[in-house]
């Protein structure tokens, strides 16, 4: 396909038409396309410098480049005296001369589970396929922008789906075909979080899925590069085709960057990562990718906060970010990251300079810059022909009057294989400054500024501004000034290199006059001033903090040695209580109990009249993640939350101010077989990964009811199976059968395809995961402790279980736990039959029972949850705080290491400010692994600084609306707390 587009393009080039072509509209001649431009500072590299040398071109090539270089005969000379050479920039990320894709119509027809497309792979998102350069129409007037931009190359491609195929290298030359401008037509590998407009395919619906489908698709990819398929797939041949291409990932933000980085290490893929300009809030979790980064600088304008209730709307996140986004290319090129810069995501490529301007006045330093457009992008697609002047490499350079990064500086020119572009005329002075006009005995002071065509000025007279009109065209400066109702008009040229200027003019009177005007040099200060002026132009930046939000720990916690003295200790072992009595933390651990302790240099906190407790564990929450269901399948075992992990979540602090110390992340419960959870503790200002818990115990969500029989889910979401119970036990069934069959073929040592959904599954017939199961009517709860021993396993949680008081006796001899609410009922159907005392008559069964929250508002409050089983049911006050301290622990298989006070164990701990179950209770220090990530004192104070912090960040933001900066309306951000239920 490609040679016969390509054989189609060479037919129709016209300016660049191959020498053996016959000309049949004139005489033949041979364009001479040889030029030197001598005299030039020229920029071979970033790094590498030339001082009046010569850069000779020819057929769109660097012929030649140094100081002593041979001029042919036949070659154009241009004078490049006091003119700078770069080559010219190079946007490694664009859709340049592709139309973007128009989503898929039919989309209220309901859902669409399988592909639309036939020998292609079996989800319509993986399309490595897609030839960008079969739907591509070069655009001369987007070419125009990027060129007087800069830019001579861009590598393109179509811009959809999760796998998206490769892009094109295009030069910007509008007057050759695409025969010649592009360079190549398979540069680089795309890929992406984002569904295909195409196609109206179900899965995935969320992020974590998405990441589970590259997954499988990679699988796939190597099992069918091995022969092991019966059928032809043009997708999984093209993943194995383009393998070897530079892969370039469209994050699209930082924690999407850390998800798509570890996605290619468990594959041997380094990707190059498109980011979202908030790199600089994660930047050693960035810099620990060891990837190339892409980096987009489309900065934010300030909030318009003239309107003091609008203003409040604003997070102060949003606000920093404003603040801090433009110092994002420095702070990567500072901690030795790697990036390329590009116009992605901006509303106009005209913004591009000015905003690189500001990330270089933010602190970026220009080398660092022109190679983020050189020779980096050049490198990332392995093509050395392009981001430098090397002899060979493409005639693409700019000619400018200066350092290219300095804003008095004027761009000319933009040569693209050898074709000039004028973005200024370089043979037009710069009379850009101050001059003092002399005429008639008067001095006038004329200020002009702009560049080229566009220079304008303005005459005053004393401190008077004077209305004048001015021009300079064609070497001719025309003036007129109105003095008073008195008009001059003068002409004149330009004298003395620009510092002056003489002519002659017509007075008020008709009279002939003589004038002229010579330029004012400013008075350079003393060093001190200078320094002092340019400290007080440096923008102030605000502090980023961990995570980088209002509450965001300026530093990260770290484990320290703790002495807890004189506490009323509840242990949650054994319902055992020791009054005034000491605990001793140390690396992470609790070390020792009991009275009178000490401990050298250790940090000394006073428990008296206190309680001092086991960090409180919902066994069952959706905080602290990107996406909560996977629904685009009745089982989705292959998605995991730990992909999802939301360390930003400020429900953390929140949950971490309620005692909370250790959560189960649970997926919802769209389908019969959910995805798997994370394990996280929640260290505030941790990455992702640092909250998960080392070695992990397996769980898996499994749900049943009216959710995932879609009974609650609209009048078009009616053909997904299952659609009754009796169906949901079925895909129980179905699933286990089939995993055990998978599992008994890879212990064979047959070969056979690896399945992630499966892979999981087999783990629970293995006893190696447990499942957490949404539940609520005694009927299925049954069905699905028979199926569970039918396949030879134990439902390890019911979670919900409001109908477990009917079968509390069956969930013993089972051997479930159950994780209930303390007094939800009757707020849909299946949960009319639901009672307070379920708890208490589950706990006296002999059954394991948490008090859980699926509710990021009631995870603050669960030891007041807790408390509610002594009063509906009888529960001791003891055996009321085991249901969200060593009871969840028990059922998440980490009783070894946390839920109660005892040495040895993680140093999870709570200090209460009086009885845990008092709603009168205040968590007044959380401890996480021996590090403090909660303590009242400071959140006091944290809120203190939020509030002068805000106040800065008002007064800079109304200063460049002042200034006449532009500025964008307030909105107000809803967060989406997540349930089960959650799409």
């Amino acid at each position: 396909m490609k040679k016969i587009v390509l054989l189609f393009l060479f037919c129709v080039s016209v300016s660049f038409s191959q020498e053996y072509f016959p000309t049949n509209t004139g005489v033949k001649t041979t364009k001479n396309t040889t030029v030197a431009f001598t005299n030039a500072t020229i920029f071979l590299s970033p790094t590498k410098k030339i001082t009046k040398g010569t850069l000779l071109i020819k057929d769109g090539k660097v012929l030649n480049v140094g100081k002593k270089v041979t001029i042919p005969k036949e070659a154009k000379i241009v004078d490049a005296k006091g003119k700078f050479i770069y080559p010219s920039f190079i946007d490694i990320y664009s859709s340049f001369g592709i139309a973007p894709v128009k989503r898929a119509s039919g989309r209220n027809r309901g859902p669409q589970y399988d592909a639309n497309r036939k020998g292609y792979y079996w989800n319509d998102h993986i399309r490595p396929e897609t030839d960008p350069l079969s739907s591509f129409s070069f655009d001369p007037k987007k070419a125009k922008e990027l060129i007087n931009s800069g830019f001579g190359v861009v590598n393109s491609h179509l811009e959809d789906g999760i796998m998206q195929g490769n892009g094109i290298l295009v030069a910007l030359n509008s007057d050759a075909s695409n025969a010649y401008r592009v360079l190549d037509q398979e540069t680089s590998n795309h890929l992406s979080f984002s569904k295909s407009k195409k196609s109206g395919q179900s899965y995935p619906t969320s992020r974590m899925g998405a990441m589970a489908l590259i997954r499988q698709a990679y699988l796939d990819a190597d099992w069918y590069s091995n022969g092991y398929s019966k059928n032809s797939d043009l997708s999984l041949e093209a993943i194995n085709k383009n393998k070897n291409l530079p892969q370039i990932f469209n994050a699209g933000d930082a924690l999407n960057a850390l998800r798509a980085d570890k996605v290619g290490d468990e594959f041997g893929i380094q990707y190059t990562i498109l980011g979202g300009g908030d790199e600089f809030e994660r930047i050693q979790d960035i810099k620990n990718t060891n990837a190339t980064f892409i980096i987009p600088i489309n900065f934010r304008k300030a909030y318009d906060v003239s309107n003091k209730f609008l203003a409040e709307v604003i997070s102060l996140r949003d606000m920093r970010k404003w603040n801090q986004e433009p110092s994002n290319p420095a702070m990567l090129a500072k901690n030795g990251v790697n990036f390329a810069l590009t116009t992605h995501k901006l509303k106009s490529v005209k913004e591009f300079n000015k905003n690189l301007q500001k990330a270089i006045k933010y602190g970026l330093d220009k080398t660092k810059a022109l190679e983020a457009l050189t020779t980096i992008p050049a490198g990332i697609l392995n093509n050395n022909k392009i981001g430098n002047l090397n002899t060979g490499s493409y005639a693409n350079f700019l000619i400018s009057s200066g350092d290219l990064f300095d804003s008095k500086t004027t761009i000319y020119e933009n040569w693209v294989q050898g074709n000039k572009n004028v973005i200024n005329d370089m043979n037009i002075p710069n009379l850009a400054g101050s001059y003092m006009v002399s005429v008639n005995g008067k001095t006038y002071n004329l200020e002009i500024s702009g560049k080229g065509n566009k220079q304008k000025g303005e005459v005053k007279l004393g401190d008077k501004k004077l209305k004048s009109t001015f021009s300079f065209k064609n070497d001719w400066i025309q003036l007129a000034i109105n003095d008073e109702g008195k008009y001059l008009r003068l002409a004149g040229t330009v004298v003395n290199d620009s510092n002056g200027m003489s002519g002659t003019g017509t007075d008020h009177y008709g009279n002939d006059v003589t004038w002229n005007a010579s330029k004012q040099v400013k008075k350079s200060k003393n060093r001190k001033d200078a320094k002092k002026k340019a400290d007080n132009k440096s923008p102030k930046l605000v502090a980023v903090t961990y995570p980088n939000v209002g509450l965001g720990n300026s530093f990260k916690p770290v484990s320290q040695t703790i002495l807890i003295k004189n506490a009323t200790v509840w242990t949650s072992e054994n319902d055992e209580v020791l009054t005034n009595t000491d605990v001793l933390v140390k690396d992470g651990k609790i070390s020792k109990i009991g009275k009178n302790l000490s401990a050298g240099k250790a940090k000394v906190i006073d428990g008296t009249g206190k309680y001092l407790t086991a960090g409180i564990i919902d066994e069952h929450s959706h905080i602290a993640t990107s996406a909560v269901n996977e629904a685009g399948h009745n089982s989705t075992a292959e998605v995991t939350i730990e992909d999802v992990v939301d360390p930003d979540d400020i429900n953390i602090y929140r949950n971490i101010a309620g005692g909370v110390t250790s959560i189960q992340v649970l997926h919802g419960s769209a389908n019969p077989i959910g995805g798997r959870s994370a394990i996280i503790k929640l260290k505030w200002g941790e990455n992702a990964e640092n909250m998960i818990y080392n070695n992990t115990p397996k769980f898996i969500k499994f749900a049943l009811g009216e959710n995932v029989k879609q009974s609650n889910w609209g009048d078009r979401q009616t053909i997904r199976f299952p659609q009754t119970r009796m169906g949901v036990e079925q895909v129980f069934i179905d699933y286990f059968q089939r995993a055990k069959e998978y599992d008994a073929k890879k212990k064979s040592g047959q070969p056979y395809r690896k399945d992630i959904e499966l892979e999981a599954i087999a783990e629970i017939i293995n006893k190696e995961r447990f499942i957490s199961c949404h539940s609520y009517v005694q009927s299925e709860i049954n069905m699905l402790m028979k199926v569970a021993e039918q396949f030879n396993f134990n439902v390890n949680t019911f979670t919900h279980i409001l109908e477990g008081y009917k079968v509390a006796d069956k969930m013993k001899e089972h051997g479930a736990g159950g994780s209930t609410f303390a007094d939800w009922w009757a707020y849909k159907y299946e949960v009319n039959d639901a009672i307070p005392y379920n708890s208490a008559i589950m706990h006296r069964q002999g059954v394991t029972v948490a008090i859980n929250s699926d509710d990021a508002e009631m995870s603050r409050r669960l030891n007041q949850e807790a408390a509610k089983t002594v009063k509906y049911g009888g529960l001791t006050e003891q055996e009321a705080w085991r249901t969200v301290t060593i009871n969840p622990a028990k059922l998440l298989h980490l009783d070894d290491r946390t839920g109660s006070i005892k040495v040895g164990k993680d140093a999870d701990l709570v200090l209460w400010s009086e009885n845990p179950l008092s709603v009168y209770s205040k968590a007044e220090k959380t401890i996480i692994d021996g590090a403090i990530y909660f303590d009242i004192e400071k959140d006091l104070q944290k809120r203190k600084d939020i509030k002068a912090e805000k106040a800065k960040l008002i007064e800079m933001m109304l200063k460049e609306k002042i200034g006449g900066a532009p500025t964008q309306v307030p909105s107000k951000k809803h967060k989406i707390l997540f349930h089960c239920d959650t799409e």
